[in-house]
């Protein structure tokens, strides 16, 4: 299949019209060019925000209601175009109200058949811990799709391999970020390709990019876009398959073939999927030496 993930610049919206304008030019652009999986970014939906105004986009508990209140009418759009152009939609996550005791951090995944599903993320970075307080929300996820078995691990939870590990029938993560830093952006990009090492799978990260100086939230994005793999029987010696220009907006195209995913994990060169479980009798074995 081929993979389309995107370096998302967030935008001042004059008008639903103008959202719907620039998404439906972003989704025509990569099913221009033959993908058939698109990926946004983590909270690439903030600018949601802006069509309630300056005061509202740049208070940090209000743009998450102006956010919320938002979502349902983004999904209505993201389906009719998933089905357009015969494409499956990872929409960029949000700050959503969805019952539980404070919001939590979601994205939507759509397909093309007019399905929807969403995965919420895990674990909170120290910002969004305090002072946003977004919560965890609703468990891990894997999805069943034409494409094959897809899981998402939103940013910082694809830093933790227990997280991975729990998807590890997935044939593919896809890792929707956002990161301020160019520190940030590494490491989640080092999180992504440990992922794929360890379960054998292929990942796939996507980056909010440029300035939001509107927002307390998401106002500097740094990153690209990534396909990695494990540098083993079938991919590229360096793990990455694809990767687009640092900050630079736009997609990144990946051609990935998932029976790769079968191969390596049934005849590749190592087995870390296989011999995870090995780890559990070494560690009863722990034993601290004093060289003092």
């Amino acid at each position: 299949m081929k993979i389309a993930t995107a370096a998302y610049p967030l935008d001042w919206l004059d008008s639903w019209t103008h959202y719907e304008d620039k998404l439906s030019k972003w989704v025509s652009e990569a099913a221009d060019g033959g993908a058939e999986l698109l990926v946004f970014p983590e909270y690439g939906a903030m600018e949601l925000a802006t069509l309630d105004g300056a005061d509202i986009a740049g208070n940090l508990e209000a743009s998450i209601q102006a956010v919320s209140d938002k979502m349902e009418d983004a999904a209505q759009l993201h389906l009719k175009l998933a089905a357009e152009h015969n494409v499956h939609i990872l929409g960029a996550s949000a700050p959503v109200h969805a019952g539980f005791t404070r919001p939590v951090n979601r994205a939507e995944f759509y397909s093309p058949q007019g399905k929807r599903a969403h995965q919420d993320k895990q674990i909170m970075t120290m910002f969004e811990r305090d002072p946003w307080d977004i919560a965890p929300g609703g468990p891990l996820k894997i999805f069943e799709t034409a494409l094959g078995k897809i899981a998402v691990l939103i940013c910082y939870d694809s830093e933790y391999p227990l997280l991975a590990r729990a998807l590890s029938e997935a044939d593919m993560i896809l890792v929707p970020s956002c990161t301020e830093a160019l520190a940030g952006y590494w490491r989640v990009r080092i999180g992504a390709m440990s992922r794929a090492l360890e379960q054998q799978c292929v990942t796939v990260m996507s980056s909010v990019v440029g300035s939001a100086a509107w927002s307390e939230a998401v106002d500097e994005g740094c990153g690209m876009g990534g396909v990695f793999g494990p540098p083993d029987t079938g991919f590229p010696s360096t793990g990455v398959i694809a990767e687009g220009t640092l900050n630079q907006p736009g997609w990144t195209f990946a051609e990935v073939d998932l029976q790769a995913v079968q191969n390596v994990r049934s005849a590749g060169v190592v087995r870390n999927k296989t011999h995870w479980d090995e780890q559990d009798s070494r560690l009863q074995n722990l034993v601290n030496h004093n060289l003092l």
